[in-house]
């Protein structure tokens, strides 16, 4: 197993690394920070773009209070406790470091909203290894995967090239939903994770489409303030999830245990149109026997 965590990572380095020699550096667009909704109420600028914020804080600190009141999350593994701890720190920071962002939005500021934000990413993929993989090997990749991450961010800022962030921002919202279907859970309840996965996604539409989504609703609400609550609604569903698992006894996918379902599904249907095929053929004959009566 270690051998396989150690080719595992080379082979990540490689690619990454043939892939920032093949692709031309990604710099900061200064369009981004021009948001639809720049209006100001009780003297706070962008007013609902900063305040939209409040709900990381404050699922932040309901995780991190879950996590160690009475364990409530049951966590069993050192490492999930350190991985849980780290992804909702940054989480609850994440309130702090958009808002600020929002006050003023301009580059200098964003290194606050997109480190938070970061910590999290990496801090949540190192859970999942520890669930799907390895414990030790998670546990071994949450310090590596977060300082990774916080290295983007300075990348980002010196070099004005985005795409290591945009590599720890994406990779893993395509390998945790991806690894949760295909790869068998510790635990129970692991749908949950399509679940945030599909409120990121939309949250990532409604950032795409904020002055749309702005105009859709008579300049009441834009896409950004929506990410921001739709964003937040990931942390939620993780704690969720954490509340109501238990040890899984049979592991088995979710893609393993779709297909069976699927499979159930075409054998009442056959099971169906084989007795309605017959019940139909009954009938015939029956009709034809009392026409010959007639």
């Amino acid at each position: 197993m270690r051998k396989q965590a150690v080719y595992s990572w080379g082979a990540a380095i490689v690619c990454f690394l043939v892939l920032m020699i093949v692709t031309p550096a990604i710099p900061q667009s200064q369009q981004y920070h021009d948001f639809a909704d720049k209006r100001e109420f009780l003297g706070i600028p962008n007013t609902l773009n900063v305040v939209s914020n409040f709900p990381f804080l404050i699922v932040g600190i309901v995780g991190l209070i879950l996590c160690y009141h009475g364990n409530y999350f049951r966590l069993s593994l050192q490492g999930e406790v350190w991985g849980w701890t780290i992804f909702f720190i940054g989480v609850a920071a994440v309130a702090f470091g958009s808002s600020y962002y929002h006050l003023k939005p301009n580059d200098a500021r964003l290194v606050w909203d997109r480190l938070p934000m970061t910590i999290a990413f990496t801090s949540i993929m190192a859970v999942f290894i520890i669930e799907r993989i390895d414990a030790e090997t998670g546990t071994v990749s949450i310090a590596p995967l977060v300082v990774a991450g916080i290295i983007t961010i300075l990348y980002w800022r010196f070099f004005d090239d985005l795409r290591p962030y945009a590599l720890v921002q994406f990779v893993p919202c395509i390998a945790i939903p991806v690894m949760a279907i295909l790869l068998p859970p510790m635990y129970t309840h692991s749908a949950y994770w399509l679940w945030a996965a599909v409120f990121y996604l939309l949250a990532k539409v409604e950032e795409a489409e904020d002055k749309v989504i702005y105009r859709w609703t008579h300049q009441i609400v834009s896409g950004h303030s929506l990410k921001h609550l739709c964003a937040a609604m990931v942390p939620v569903f993780l704690i969720i999830m954490l509340a109501r698992r238990t040890i899984e006894p049979e592991r088995q996918s979710l893609f393993r245990t779709w297909h069976i379902s699927w499979m159930k599904v075409k054998e009442s249907r056959l099971k169906y149109n084989e007795k309605a095929s017959y019940s139909g053929k009954l009938e015939k004959l029956k009709h034809n026997a009392e026409g010959q009566f007639m």
